[in-house]
């Protein structure tokens, strides 16, 4: 990196030839040689299993290298555990929020490091007072005093970084942190980045939105197959190089879609509506017809997993009717509904599917109980060479990378978790599909063949239900687009007159403008 005056500052942070072997064997990550410079953002990006989230967690602490060096400031270094890296300066925040939301946002800043009274006690004052002053200090636009479980996800994103910025560290790790942001509060995010770097932090941005990457990155560097490809300055590259570089062949986002007519109506939802501890929602009208998807998009917490949780059972209507085909659902259990619903939830690792089962039990859950052909005696017993059958079937047909059918399903890489669960679910050929972020942190290849699944089951007359966070995907896919804010239905758009500051702007303020 040239800095002022034409010298050049020598790296923060080298990886050199750093491998990691996981049982079977696996190989992770193998003799990655890579270097990142102070002050910048740099990128990493890959097909889900390529590497890249392997190689931030040997940075961060997370897992221990089997193979190589990493050098930070000039001097090697092995971190023991994440809090070991965090005192040597270097941070990851998940994608998965970690925080407390019954805590304020000073509480879950100071967690763990908190100022205590010459009584030994907290001193709640004064842990109030240094992680406000930090906020100010890092431009984070935050309410110390607020509770972290009324804010925004964006806003808990940036907790998330100022409670490492408190620590005082100067590497940030970030996976997938636009995940769960809607584009407005995207830019914003952003410009708080790039000050960041401006200020001397340095940020290791993992990303499958190559878009972002290009917007946001200075240098990027590509993992394919836990190999480095390539590192090259965002200014000298491209999308459809990045691309290329990461699957090693060209992708066509989605199939072009064939204009057709809707055929009866599928799923009706009439007056239904639901009060959890997590959000009220309703009353909802909805109807989705055969060959038809329907977007539903939101801002996270506006009552669209609880719409979902309603018609596949998981939360019990306060009122109002659910059919699908000429099927009153409304007050039948879970396992009848299934019956005429294929659902992929938001949560692959935990209510799609099991990381600690094999792929075959992955594959078998539901069907075991609606199928005969995969029991035995009346359903007392499995009948495993039919299941094994299966999951070599939607292996094959869903082109998932793996060994055997054997292995756990959380040994598989994220993309390819979901198309063993996506597998499982359209080849139960059912009326309605409900598909809830289907495409949440997965490559460009992996979203490039589910999209494709998805279209296929329209092609066949289906019916489908997508929720998303990503309005890309919602434009590319839906035929109609419905936006709720605060539980309501406050926008319903045909495919030709969605766009994206219009479901913005009804998302985020509740009107269509």
């Amino acid at each position: 990196m040239t800095g002022p005056g034409g010298h050049v500052s020598a790296p923060l942070i080298s990886f050199r030839d750093v491998t990691k072997v996981y049982p079977g064997p696996v190989i992770a990550i193998d003799s990655v040689t890579v270097d990142v410079d102070p002050g910048t953002i740099h990128a990493f990006v890959g097909e889900n299993g390529a590497g890249k989230s392997t190689l931030m967690k040997v940075l961060s602490g997370e897992v221990r290298a089997d193979r190589g060096q990493i050098a930070l400031n000039g001097t090697s270094v092995r971190f023991a555990s994440p809090r070991d890296a965090m005192q040597r300066g270097v941070g990851i925040v998940h994608q998965e929020i970690l925080l407390i939301n019954e805590l304020t946002v000073w509480e879950n800043v100071v967690l763990g490091a908190e100022p205590i009274t010459n009584a030994r006690m907290l001193d709640s004052a004064r842990g109030r007072s240094l992680v406000q002053s930090s906020i100010d200090r890092f431009g984070l636009e935050l309410d110390a005093n607020a509770v972290v479980g009324d804010l925004s996800v964006a806003a808990r994103q940036k907790t998330e970084i100022c409670k490492l910025l408190h620590r005082n560290v100067s590497v940030l790790i970030l996976d997938e942190p636009t995940a769960v942001l809607t584009p407005h509060e995207i830019p914003k995010f952003f410009d708080e980045l790039r000050r960041l770097a401006a200020n001397g932090r340095t940020i290791c941005f993992v990303s499958h939105h190559l878009d972002e990457v290009m917007e946001l990155s200075g240098r990027v560097s590509v993992l394919r197959d836990g190999r480095l490809i390539k590192t090259v300055a965002t200014s000298h590259t491209n999308i459809a190089e990045l691309t290329l570089l990461m699957v090693d062949r060209d992708v066509v986002v989605t199939k072009q879609r064939a204009a057709k007519r809707f055929g009866e109506g599928v799923l009706r939802i009439e007056g239904v509506g639901g009060d959890s501890e997590r959000n009220r929602f309703g009353p909802i009208d909805l109807l989705v017809r055969s060959g038809e998807i329907v977007g539903v998009a939101g801002v996270e917490g506006n009552g669209q997993r609880e719409l979902v949780e309603v018609i596949v059972g998981a939360q019990m209507s306060t009122g109002g009717r659910i059919q699908v085909g000429d099927v009153d659902v409304t007050d039948l259990e879970i396992l009848e509904r299934r019956r005429h619903i294929a659902y992929v939830p938001a949560e692959r690792k935990t209510a799609g599917g099991s990381v600690g089962s094999s792929v075959v039990e992955n594959t078998l859950m539901t069907h075991h109980r609606l199928n005969r052909g995969f029991s035995r005696l009346w359903g007392l017993f499995v009948n495993w060479h039919r299941s094994r059958e299966f999951a070599q079937e939607v292996r094959t047909r869903f082109d998932v990378e793996m060994k055997s059918v054997s292995q756990l399903l959380g040994s598989l890489s994220g993309g390819n978790q979901q198309k063993v669960i996506l597998g499982r679910e359209l080849s139960m050929h059912r009326a309605l599909t409900i598909l809830d972020q289907p495409t949440r942190g997965l490559d460009v290849g992996s979203i490039e063949y589910v999209h494709n699944s998805i279209l296929d089951v329209r092609s066949a007359g289906g019916a489908v239900l997508l929720v998303s966070s990503d309005l890309e995907e919602l434009l590319r896919l839906s035929d109609s687009i419905v936006v709720l804010f605060r539980g309501r239905i406050v926008d319903i758009l045909a495919a030709s007159d969605a766009t994206l500051s219009r479901i913005g702007a009804s998302m985020l303020e509740g009107v269509a403008p």
